[in-house]
């Protein structure tokens, strides 16, 4: 493990993985991931061996072994978050995110707070970008940051999954009692960071390409064939607003995503030649 100093003073914690000569990329995970969570392990391993990426895996705030700053939920803060671990990769380094973390890779590209930056890849960032189905509630913000202040981890877990994610409450009921559990609540307090990355895209309304004006570097959107057509749909859209995406949809794949698929699509753009 090392660490990196963030503008605030945060520590950040991440593993780098591999020490190839095809560049560096920043695994950013979504809501409730970990740089331990096995799939972002083996991802970061089949990068690395597969394609000679140096992949710097990180806990992003709140999670694992990094800092965080209760109370303070800012997505400018994880934005200078990536901004010191791509000093730490050698000043450039492509941005791999998954779900709201492809949505804070696409929002530091975006930002003009973060030199160094080559690519980005987006796996099903979650834009909700109509009202055809779930929109979460607009005081979401609210009731989530009281249950945290108020220590109640199961009740923050519940809630964020099911009114900001749209899990149904059945899966959600199934899941407290598996041991996998106990790793949801130890990162329930960093909802509130992936919510301040992700409340004004969720609202139902089209995405507007001045937005993203500023994602300049080659951008790769990936949906997985097997998603929800909200997921697929939010994917599209970025992809039509951004100024040099392109957009996959991967056969036999879905939220949970599965790393012998998604990897060789990530792998074969990141290493791709700039012309």
């Amino acid at each position: 493990m090392e660490t990196v100093t963030s503008a605030d003073g945060t520590t950040i914690a991440f593993d780098r993985v591999g020490d190839g000569t095809a560049g560096s990329v920043i695994l950013i995970g979504g809501a409730f991931g970990y740089r331990t969570f096995p799939k972002m392990v083996r991802l970061s391993e089949a990068l690395a061996e597969g394609y000679g990426l140096t992949v710097i895996n990180y806990d992003r705030r709140g999670r694992g072994d990094s800092g965080d700053t209760p109370g303070v939920y800012d997505v400018y803060n994880e934005i200078d978050d990536i901004a010191a671990l791509i000093q730490a990769a050698g000043g450039s380094a492509a941005l791999f995110g998954l779900s709201s973390g492809a949505v804070l890779a696409l929002r530091a590209a975006a930002s003009g707070r973060v030199p160094g930056i080559t690519k980005v890849v987006a796996f099903e960032p979650p834009f909700v970008v109509d009202r055809s189905g779930r929109v979460p509630p607009a005081d979401l913000d609210v009731r989530l940051h009281e249950s945290i202040a108020g220590g109640k981890s199961d009740k923050t877990v519940r809630y964020y999954m099911t009114k900001a994610m749209g899990v149904p409450w059945t899966m959600v009921t199934a899941m407290r009692v598996t041991p996998f559990w106990k790793k949801l609540r130890a990162v329930a307090p960093s909802t509130a960071h992936d919510w301040a990355v992700m409340r004004q895209y969720v609202r139902g309304e089209r995405l507007r390409a001045v937005d993203w004006s500023g994602v300049t570097v080659p951008t790769l959107v990936v949906a997985g064939a097997d998603s929800a057509a909200l997921v697929k749909n939010g994917a599209k859209a970025i992809a039509a607003a951004l100024p040099a995406a392109e957009h996959r949809e991967l056969a036999k794949l879905g939220h949970d995503p599965k790393v012998e698929i998604l990897a060789p699509a990530a792998g074969e753009f990141l290493t791709r030649a700039r012309h």
